[in-house]
């Protein structure tokens, strides 16, 4: 186990490395935002090949641009390209993988892949490039994690339905230069590390390729095939029958545990959410990290705070995921649509100071009281005294998202900020 000083017990001089806590970026605006709240690396999609084709993304001279932004803050950065190729994919993908090598200084610092077809391309035309294997491969044993090292793979990603205990005995069985990335935190896949057909079946839009419409969120009925027609709910719940939706992962808990596993990297899910989701997990697991390797105690006594913090950006119910065992179906379904969260996003301070801008996401009026989060665990409460819309003139409230709203308030906010209400 950890000790306090970073050593593991009965064995104190041998130091444990911090692991890197990787957040997830699915446009400009959330990858400085997850580098102002305290990454250590982040992790983007392109316009192509990326699993997550609905995000923002970032073109290729906008991967140039943000590294080079990123690297100035002594952050790396991973590009996913993750799909699963079909033939008409592989010219792009050589051409996409030369662009990106063509950055130079201000190319990515590892690709995210998981395509054997895609490999042989990077390799080709950008052998310098490391290689981190995603968790589409369905890594759970060391076997697989040895064949990827062989074919020159720096790191690889864990299945999601790995157990603590398996990853333990997976980094026994490995070498020490290949590196464990997991996912601790956000919304978890009902399918076996994300192999999902589900959205294929029933809208023709292939999850494989980054287009899923999460039908397994969606509520479902049973019919007999005698009965056309007669629709029959599975009660679960008074709510209705949610079978295939699993609880959001979230692991600030234990913390201890995932670092004596031997996890290298701690990887947030989430290239699809906003910049309050990306600031609060970003902020909160970078705290909650720190306090450990300070000290045991003092990290043990925060937990109610990192758990407060946490439910103060959408969420379903959380769990724990595979790490300790199979869940069952109570502890792992939930039996609702909709996230949850305790607080309102309301935009990002553009300039600092008591007058700021906002590009304004939710609708608050003159007179509220609004926090102000800052990078270093601070919420400042402060009140909005006074607001002017696009045209100058003075508003008492503002109900249309996505306007550009000047702001007067009592305390001052610096340029990044993010502002924030309870509901």
């Amino acid at each position: 186990m950890l000790n306090a000083d970073g050593g593991r017990s009965g064995s104190v001089d041998q130091k444990v490395n911090k692991p890197e806590l990787l957040i997830p970026a699915g446009s400009p605006e959330t990858f400085r935002t997850a580098i102002r709240y305290g990454a250590d690396a982040v992790y983007i999609g392109g316009e192509a090949f990326s699993l997550r084709a609905k995000a923002r993304n970032f073109s290729v001279e906008e991967i140039g641009e943000n590294v080079k932004y990123a690297h100035a803050a002594g952050v790396k950065v991973y590009v996913t390209a993750n799909i699963f190729a079909h033939g008409y994919d592989l010219d792009d993908a050589k051409r996409y993988f030369e662009e990106l090598r063509d950055l130079g200084g201000n190319a990515p610092d590892a690709i995210i892949i998981s395509d054997p077809g895609l490999i042989r391309i990077l390799k080709k035309v950008w052998p310098e490039a490391e290689m981190h294997i995603s968790t589409q491969s369905n890594n759970v044993n060391a076997e697989t994690f040895l064949f990827w090292h062989d074919l020159g793979a720096k790191r690889v990603v864990g299945g999601r339905e790995l157990s603590l205990k398996e990853i333990e005995d997976i980094r026994k069985h490995i070498p020490d230069d290949l590196e464990i990335e997991c996912f601790i935190h956000g919304a978890m896949c009902i399918s076996y590390s994300g192999r999902c057909l589900l959205s294929n079946a029933m809208t023709g839009r292939d999850a494989n390729h980054g287009a899923c419409t999460h039908p397994c969120r969606w509520k479902y009925t049973v019919m007999e095939e005698s009965r056309p027609g007669e629709y029959f709910p599975v009660e679960e719940t008074e709510r209705g029958t949610f079978i295939f939706n699993s609880k959001d992962l979230c692991m600030a808990d234990h913390i201890p545990e995932l670092v004596d596993a031997g996890i290298d990297s701690f990887k947030i899910e989430g290239r699809m959410k906003n910049a309050l989701y990306v600031a609060s997990v970003t902020r909160t697991y970078r705290e909650a990290i720190d306090d450990l390797f300070e000290s045991r105690e003092k990290y043990e006594a925060k937990k109610d705070h990192y758990m407060e913090q946490l439910r103060r950006c959408t969420f379903r119910p959380y769990g724990t995921g595979f790490y300790f065992g199979k869940p069952d179906n109570s502890g792992q379904i939930y039996d609702g649509l909709t996230y949850d969260s305790e607080a309102i996003y309301l935009g990002i301070a553009q300039g600092s100071g008591k007058e700021i801008t906002i590009e304004q996401k939710n609708k608050f009026s003159v007179g509220d009281r609004i926090q102000i989060m800052k990078p270093d665990g601070k919420d400042i409460e402060a009140t909005v005294t006074a607001m002017w819309g696009e045209d100058g003139s003075p508003v008492e409230n503002c109900p249309h998202a996505c306007e550009m709203i000047e702001l007067a308030l009592s305390e001052p906010a610096e340029d990044g900020d993010i502002l924030r209400k309870n509901k």
